[in-house]
């Protein structure tokens, strides 16, 4: 068996017959396929298949499908065969829906293949992390996600977060070797495991292991437990709140139909029709469609969504963070000038700078983009060695060789680079770094700073070696400082303002000094009376902070690890957070977040993290997505209050009517097909309109709201459908097929009209719907009127009904349709008042 940390590099790649120069591609593709084939990827049929068959699995419909078999037996075919259609019917139409929604979705997740450097034939390619094989050789750096578990063939100040393994959030050093057999996962400095991430620095490693059986794919079932979102812990409560209810009232109906001695097999069919009448079976399908629609609107407005819930989260966001760089600024660093310590230009400053920027080989990034543009020529300079940015020193450092001479430079945070140094560069002289120049330095720091520059240290000092390490960053010569612009963003502004518009607070969250951030800030119209910075996070009690973030819109010098401290806080304090990174820097924020979000140029590991991903980064796409997942969720609710109102209400009276009359006031195959009817409008929910007070401010979901409305609009339309029962049997004395007849167009009719009323808290005349909805639930209605009058109307046990007596029913139907609005607006004013709306 291959032991990638103890093997000797030689036997691996004996062992994996490969070389240093990586696989060839023919050789590749062979081991591609041999690998998909051992880990029996589920194709597209079967998937599907399997969603087709779990539109069958509610034990409701199961129960139903023997009481259809037992019609059979009995011979009651025509029954049989109309139930057995309706069924199959409303599952296909649920299959349809949630296998468009899976599509789509699976095209939004293919744009956002990860991708990993791959050394194949000599030659360096990106390819999906999905097609990489044992064997291959990867080259890495500062942000990849390890697609395999590797050992290290060359490393350069390489430093892995192995969280998803270990959780340890603080990184761990990692450098080519052997390491004794038997020795723990921490121990194995000399490998990479699947799942992890490059921290900083950069290697070339070779891939023992990948799939399943990595440590990673192991332990791959215990790993992806997400948690239950509020709005997914709602909806599975609320299901199960309906199911129970369902249940018990369907088995007291069938017994007490029985004790009275009504025929058995329609007494199983009749309550069972019920339940499933009653049983909200259409929401997975109505939830999905709704969430995916929301989806493909963001995605025309370029924003990918990974995960389909993360809408909703999106919706109930109250607070929005962000980095400054590339958000709120055009993330593109000019650089302005670069002056000594005497705030004066001299050309080897931007000589060197240039130097440093052009050899460092971590990360890209605007900063170092913005210095290989200046116009000084390196031409000669060679680069001997280097130790990568990292987030604890905040320096770059690099060894450049010209003619024999080498020159250690560096440049990162100005305080951490004026730590390293000594002496400092003025008027062609280097002098010695006294506290009075220090306090100068600083002080001119602060001014650039103020004016909205962001400042870096620049330093250097001659070198007698190629190799370099971490303590040879001392005794430096400070050069001068490296001043930065970045402009606003155009249309910022507007963007902040809409934010303002949906109650939802912009605070920024940045590692820059205090006064760029603030100077940014005042541009933005942000309140800059307090600035919190890391330094006083630090000294802060976690009480204390939960309390602090609540006031502060800027927070500046923050340390990677205090982002998600403020995202924890703010969180504790009862706000719903958004944070918006793109660097390894942020990415526990990302994750700590409610709603997480990245860009398509971010690192692989933010993108990995985020549940939203920017095709372009702009801040006015976040406030479209925070009205879609309002929309979205006000789309959604519309189902689960019909579900809880009218339909609810309509199989309360029937059971109840059922216990009045010698006969069944609706036949199953009547209360199926009304389920039915009623359920097509619901394709157009997810497009509807949204009133403008649905979407300014946040909504979450409340089970005690949803079981008031049951209870209020449930009582609501049994009063209307007993009403029509006490007309059609007191009043016409029908019996049978004519009261049937009449209660089903009554209760179709009802729950048609309901979801206009319901859809607003407004009244219905002041809120416009979506043309599709009015003219789907316009067909049904009419179809519903003209089925009554056809042929087809024996086969459900209908008759056609007089002129009076629909033109009564249609009195009954406005009356409940008026009625219902007013009762909708005092209850929705009451529920809002509860929630200190």
């Amino acid at each position: 068996m291959i032991n990638p940390a103890s093997d000797p590099v030689p036997q691996l790649f004996d062992e994996l017959k490969s070389s240093a120069a990586g696989l060839t591609h023919t050789e590749a593709e062979r081991r591609l396929r041999l690998q998909q084939g051992k880990e029996h990827t589920q194709n597209r049929f079967a998937r599907e298949l399997h969603l087709l068959i779990r539109q069958f699995r509610n034990p409701l419909v199961l129960l139903l499908l023997v009481a259809v078999l037992l019609s059979g037996i009995m011979r009651e075919t025509t029954d049989m065969f109309i139930i057995l259609a309706i069924l199959l019917a409303t599952g296909f139409l649920s299959f349809i829906q949630e296998l468009n929604a899976g599509r789509s979705v699976e095209k939004l997740q293919q744009m956002l293949a990860v991708t990993v450097g791959v050394l194949r034939e000599e030659k360096t390619m990106k390819l999906k992390s999905s097609e990489i094989v044992p064997g291959d050789i990867l080259e890495l750096s500062a942000g990849d996600i390890i697609p395999a578990d590797c050992r290290i063939l060359e490393s350069e100040e390489l430093h892995v977060n192995e969280s998803a393994l270990t959780g340890e959030s603080f990184s761990v050093e990692k450098s080519s070797g052997d390491v004794k057999e038997g020795a723990s996962i921490s121990e194995k400095t000399n490998c990479l495991w699947k799942g992890t991430h490059i921290i900083s620095g950069t290697a070339k490693a070779l891939v023992v292991l990948t799939g399943n059986n990595t440590i990673f794919g192991q332990l791959k079932s215990s790993l992806e437990h997400e948690e239950e979102t509020v709005f997914e812990k709602g909806i599975r409560n609320f299901g199960i709140f309906l199911l129970k209810i369902t249940l018990v009232l369907s088995i007291c109906i069938l017994v007490i139909n029985i004790i009275f001695h009504k025929p058995i097999a329609d007494s199983i069919l009749f309550s069972l029709a019920i339940a499933v009448g009653m049983a909200p079976e259409l929401l997975p399908a109505i939830m999905t469609l709704s969430m995916t629609a929301g989806a493909k609107r963001m995605l025309r407005k370029k924003v990918i969504v990974k995960k389909l819930t993360s809408i909703i989260n999106f919706g109930e966001v109250t607070v929005l963070c962000t980095d400054k760089t590339g958000t709120l600024t055009e993330g593109v660093s000019r650089v302005n000038r670069i002056v000594d310590a005497d705030g004066k230009e001299d050309a080897e400053l931007y000589r060197m700078a240039k130097v440093n920027a052009s050899l460092q080989g971590g990360f890209t990034n605007p900063i170092d983009d913005a210095l290989r543009k200046l116009g000084e020529d390196i031409s000669g300079y060679n680069k001997c060695g280097e130790i990568p940015y990292d987030f604890k020193r905040k320096r770059l450092s690099i060894v450049a060789e010209k003619n024999s001479n080498y020159t250690m430079i560096t440049k990162g945070a100005l305080t951490n680079v004026l730590d390293v140094c000594t002496s400092y560069f003025s008027a062609k002289e280097i002098r010695s770094l006294g506290k009075d120049d220090l306090a100068r330095i600083t002080s001119r720091f602060r001014e650039y700073g103020e004016q909205g520059f962001r400042v870096l240290g620049l330093a250097y000092k001659n070198f007698t070696t190629q190799k370099i390490t971490k303590t040879d960053e001392a005794n430096m010569i400070f050069l001068g400082f490296i001043l930065l612009e970045d402009p606003l963003k155009e249309g910022v502004l507007h963007s902040i303002e809409r934010f303002k518009k949906l109650n939802t607070t912009l605070k920024i969250i940045t590692g820059d000094n205090r006064h760029v951030a603030a100077y940014t800030a005042a541009e933005l119209g942000l309140d800059t009376s307090q600035v919190l910075l890391g330094s006083g996070i630090a000294a802060m009690s976690p009480e204390a902070l939960k309390v602090k973030v609540k006031a502060v819109q800027v927070f500046a010098e923050i340390e990677p690890q205090q982002k998600e401290h403020i995202i924890r806080a703010l969180q504790q304090s009862g706000e719903a957070v958004a944070y918006m990174g793109d660097g390894i820097n942020d990415v526990a924020a990302i994750h700590a977040a409610d709603t997480g979000i990245s860009v398509n140029d971010a690192v692989d590991v933010a993108k990995e993290a985020a549940d939203f991903v920017l095709l372009e980064k702009d801040l006015s796409v976040l406030a479209d997505g925070i009205t879609e997942g309002r929309k979205t969720f006000a789309n959604s609710l519309k189902y689960i209050f019909i579900s809880t109102g009218a339909t609810f209400g309509n199989m309360f009276s029937v059971a109840g009517a059922s216990l009045l009359l010698p006969f069944l006031p609706m036949l199953p195959k009547q209360i199926l097909l009304t389920n039915f009817l009623t359920d097509f409008p619901y394709l157009a929910v997810s497009d509807d309109n949204v009133d403008d007070s649905q979407i300014e401010k946040p909504s979450r979901w409340n089970l005690k709201t949803v079981r008031r409305f049951m209870i209020v609009f449930g009582l609501h339309s049994s009063v209307f459908d007993f009403l029509t029962f006490f007309y059609l049997y007191f009043t016409l004395h029908l019996k049978e097929s004519g009261f049937q007849t009449g209660w089903f167009l009554e209760s179709v009719i009802t729950e048609l009209v309901i979801l206009f009323v319901i859809r607003s808290s407004r009244s219905f005349l002041k809120s416009k719907p979506s043309h599709l909805l009015i003219l789907i639930a316009v067909l049904m209605a009419a179809f519903t009127m003209v089925l009554i009058y056809t042929p087809l109307a024996a086969l459900f046990g209908l008759q056609s009904l007089p002129l009076a007596q629909l033109l009564m029913i249609t009195g009954i139907l406005f009356l409940y349709l008026v009625t219902a609005d007013i009762l909708k607006i005092f209850f929705f004013r009451y529920a809002m008042k509860k929630q200190g709306v």
